[in-house]
């Protein structure tokens, strides 16, 4: 019965800390990248703003649209097209 309780405690508990970022919809911590070559490493298409469309070309790939994380590499869009490191 003890296993039982610690069990439910260790979900509840796990649940408590999870659930705020779920219920309301907010993103983890955004990466912040130093420079287009490394955050391509991860996103190929650059990261772009929801909506957001691109002044250039054509683009290979396509970003990955996130507010926070295109917010934490707002440094990187020359172009300010809203889409940092298009290629």
């Amino acid at each position: 019965m003890n296993r039982i309780l610690q069990s439910i405690f260790f979900i509840l508990l796990l649940f408590a800390v999870t659930a705020p970022n779920v219920a309301f919809g907010r993103e983890p911590a955004a990466r912040r990248f130093s420079n287009c070559t490394v955050l391509r490493q991860f996103y190929p298409g650059g990261v772009a703003m929801p909506g957001a469309v691109n002044a250039g070309g054509a683009v290979s790939h396509t970003p990955k649209y996130s507010k926070a994380l295109y917010k934490a590499n707002k440094h990187l869009d020359r172009d300010k097209d809203r889409i940092a490191c298009e290629n």
